[in-house]
């Protein structure tokens, strides 16, 4: 395969002319017929490295893909880049009887190039059956992390798919493609897919353009989150939490703040669940509130932040996650909230399982911890987990997250560090992390007492500090290089070469302290720098729309079109024939002859009136209370409906919703509920409560229920007061 004929066929089918990092090697050794693995974040196109070789093969490649959702994505993605529907079909239990027909037809007449299957797929016989005789060009198992049990998304029937792989042919080429994968992963799936001499390349996990945020959690979340969405007003982002009741409450309170929000999780039915990531997709609702449990398979390559109510399980889970923002180079901010009373939450949903696999999750939560706790660079952090060097000086984004733009101050630890070191050492390399800090400061427990370390000289050697320190200072002193975790026996801390030099001849080290997340303070936001201005914003405005209209014409999401730097090329250049469109960035001729005509025109247009205003400048209203929410519930109440029926729903319990008409009165809009209050207090009760709210020199619902010493309830007493103030104030 020549050169230039993988590049006619990137032209010809993305309508790129140049790959992006390792893609070029990737699908070379592809297309040679040799097994590979593919070590790529996400945003770096991983993707394409399986798509181009199918498309230019004889037969299908099968995809293995653990998300319906993110088979669905892709498969409408490669239907757009072609005139046959057929060229990408999925396989899963999704389907009926009529359509497995059908995708069983066009894959024996060669039109299907792709299949995706999810892994459950592979293990019925009349698959395997049918597969066995078709020509199969390679098989990709996206997601391969999840094989391992140390990946953050182990699934038990992706341990199996060698063996399923086999019945399906010999010597059937493999790829194995993961956005996370530590050194300890990367090695599993290798062994478990009988690919050691896989041609293998893995590409830098820096993602320059994220900014890394931890903010201490507060009992203002809520306040926080929404304000942050606002200020980033119309742009898509995705909100993490861990519950699915949180996930219902947290959209909730953005759709009452006049945010576009809709909620996604497993408790949600398929239909609506569908039909709420479409709405995201196709740009008609701007935030996502989601389980994590629930992976998004969401290829939205403009997500402009991801913001973490809850904090994941794993660095590789909140790698993963945040690995959704920005995926096009744009803006990324990536916003987690940390206290420690929810790592403690993860630990006892941990209890249940095997001991094995108890240990492996809280080796992995004590990395997060100490991702949020640290106040070194985030990224170098993150990067040193997944075994890549990083410098904050010379690397790229070396300033994009808190700790690097809001320094603390630094202290030199040369003695200290010859401190740490020692104990590992005189230790025997026994013991993980908190031992070790534990013998420093003089802290004894059973397994202290058992080895008999606190008789030795070196026991309390480092009481003058608090254990806080210690952890902070090993954190650093692992990130450096002088000391590792050992992975088999589950984070024990042993001497580095490095380390054993260090001892004998130490140099200066210079220590940041730790954010303490005791006391919770509120920073102020940091704002992220946008990147570079488009070249006529007018113009990509009407771009922009001119692509929703055709998307929703044809219900497909407004990205399949044109992604937004083709769209941001377009209001640089002015192309006005097909021509010139087929040069635009990320425009194929196959993409300008089928979706340009409407565009170009629009151009043509726009090009001749040279009208170019500009665009107003954009001004964010705070809504004080929800206008769906609000509008329901007045709607609701002037048609008389019981009030109990009302809340539920919305979900809400009755002191809330009072709460929310409590709400809707005080800004000034009549309610009457007097239907409702009617029958629950008499004329009399009603006058005497009446009277006391003429009088009273406060509404205050406490001084009330004092007043009447226990004659009416709390309840009673909040009701017959919006009634009042619907009547008397407004």
């Amino acid at each position: 395969m020549s050169e230039v004929d993988i590049y006619a066929a990137l032209k010809k089918y993305f309508g790129f002319t140049k790959f992006k990092g390792l893609q070029e090697g990737v699908i070379k050794s592809v297309l040679s017929g040799r097994d590979t693995f593919v070590i790529m974040p996400t945003g770096g196109g991983k993707s394409l490295c399986y798509q181009l070789p199918a498309l230019m093969e004889n037969g299908t490649a099968i995809v293995v893909s653990p998300l319906i959702a993110l088979m669905k994505n892709q498969v409408d993605a490669i239907r757009a880049l072609s005139s046959e529907d057929g060229i990408a079909h999925v396989l899963n239990s999704s389907l009926n009887k009529t359509e497995i027909r059908n995708v069983k037809s066009d894959i024996e007449n060669g039109i299907t190039k792709l299949l995706y299957v999810a892994p459950e797929s592979l293990t019925k016989d009349e698959y395997v059956e049918f597969l066995q005789a078709q020509t199969i060009s390679f098989l990709a198992i996206d997601e391969a992390h999840c094989i391992s049990e140390w990946g953050h998304d182990f699934r038990p029937e992706y341990r199996n798919l060698k063996s399923i792989i086999e019945r399906i042919g010999d010597n059937i080429p493999i790829i194995g493609l993961t956005a996370t994968a530590t050194p300890k992963v990367q090695e599993d799936i290798l062994k478990n897919l009988s690919i050691q001499n896989a041609n293998t390349f893995k590409a830098s996990f820096n993602r320059p353009n994220l900014y890394y945020e931890i903010r201490p959690k507060t009992k203002n979340v809520d306040g926080d989150i929404t304000r942050f969405v606002k200020q980033h007003q119309g742009k898509s982002g995705i909100v993490y939490c861990l519950s699915r009741k949180r996930v219902e409450e947290l959209a909730q309170i953005l759709q009452v703040n006049g945010i576009k929000a809709v909620p996604y999780h497993a408790g949600l039915d398929a239909k609506t669940r569908v039909k709420h990531q479409d709405m995201f997709l196709m740009e008609d609702t701007d935030v996502v509130v989601a389980t994590i449990a629930f992976g998004m398979g969401i290829d939205k390559p403009d997500v402009r932040f991801v913001i973490h109510n809850d904090i994941p399980k794993s660095i590789e889970s909140y790698y993963q996650e945040t690995g959704r923002a920005g995926r096009d180079g744009g803006e990324g901010h990536c916003l987690a909230y940390y206290s420690y009373k929810d790592i403690e939450k993860l630990e006892k949903f941990m209890s249940g399982k095997p001991v094995a696999e108890q240990e492996i999750g809280h080796a992995l939560l004590q990395e997060v911890v100490a991702f949020c706790e640290t106040s070194m660079s985030r990224r170098k952090f993150i990067l040193h987990y997944f075994g890549e060097e990083f410098d904050n000086e010379t690397g790229e984004g070396g300033d994009m997250d808190d700790n690097m733009r809001h320094p603390k101050k630094k202290h030199e630890a040369k003695n200290e560090v010859v401190k740490l070191l020692k104990v590992v050492d005189n230790t025997n390399e026994q013991y993980k992390s908190k031992e070790v800090v534990n013998v420093l400061v003089g802290k004894v427990n059973a397994m202290i007492k058992s080895h008999r370390t606190d008789t030795q000289d070196f026991f309390g050697s480092g009481s003058d500090q608090e254990a806080a320190f210690w952890m902070a200072l090993l954190r650093q002193v692992l990130v450096e290089g002088y000391l590792r975790k050992d992975i088999e026996t589950y984070g024990v801390v042993k001497l580095t070469e490095a380390g054993k030099e260090y001892l004998k001849k130490p140099v200066s080290f210079m220590m940041t302290e730790d954010h303490s997340f005791k006391e919770a303070n509120d920073d102020s936001i940091v704002v992220v720098q946008k990147g570079a201005a488009i070249a006529d914003e007018n113009l990509f405005k009407l771009l922009k729309a001119e692509r929703k209209k055709v998307a929703d014409k044809l219900n497909l999401p407004p990205f399949v079109i044109f992604q937004d730097p083709s769209l941001e090329d377009m209001a640089l250049k002015y192309p006005v024939n097909l021509d010139e469109l087929s040069n635009v960035h990320g425009v194929g001729d196959g993409k300008a002859k089928k979706y340009g005509k409407t565009f170009i025109a629009l151009i043509k247009n726009y090009v001749e009136e040279n009208d170019i205003l500009r665009p107003d400048d954009f001004v964010i209203k705070s809504t004080g209370s929800n206008s769906a929410l609000k509008l329901y519930i007045i709607q609701n109440v002037d048609r008389k409906l019981p009030l109990t029926d009302i809340a539920a729903s919305k979900g809400l319990e009755m002191s809330d919703f009072i709460k929310e008409m409590e709400a809707i009165v005080y800004s000034g809009t009549k309610l009457n509920i007097s239907y409702w209050v009617d029958d629950i207090l008499d004329e009399d009760q009603q006058e005497e409560i009446h009277e006391y709210f003429l009088e009273a020199e406060s509404d205050k619902i406490e001084i009330a229920m004092e007043e009447f010493d226990g004659e009416y309830d709390l309840e009673e007493l909040r009701l017959y007061r919006i009634k009042f103030i619907s009547e008397v104030a407004n």
